[in-house]
């Protein structure tokens, strides 16, 4: 971790396009100001974690949803199915038979 030292109205940089300045000192609080493009989320780390958690959250549920949907269509599917005896196929030989030589008859 770097540790940095800044007085009142002093900032330090992160990359090319991330400013960060101290505001205001009060008591053991400290007031700063964050300067960043639009495409940087920025949160206070308590509210992070609290999105972490509930995002995690969420994705246990979506699995649970889509586990408990594909029991129902299955269960749905082989009620719905008729039980059907699959079609006998006759199969015709085309072939000529063969006479006591084993050569075929013309």
């Amino acid at each position: 971790m770097l540790i940095l030292t800044r007085k009142l109205g002093e900032s330090i940089t992160i990359g090319d396009d991330i400013k960060v300045t101290v505001l205001g000192v009060f008591g053991r609080q400290v007031r700063i100001g964050i300067d960043a493009p639009s495409k940087v989320v920025v949160h206070r780390e308590e509210i992070y974690v609290k999105i972490q958690q509930e995002n995690r959250k969420a994705a246990k549920t979506v699995k649970q949803d889509l586990i408990n949907v594909m029991k129902i269509l299955k269960n749905k599917l082989s009620k719905d199915t008729p039980k059907k005896k699959p079609p006998d196929i006759k199969y015709k030989d085309s072939r000529k038979k063969l006479n006591g030589n084993n050569r075929r008859m013309p």
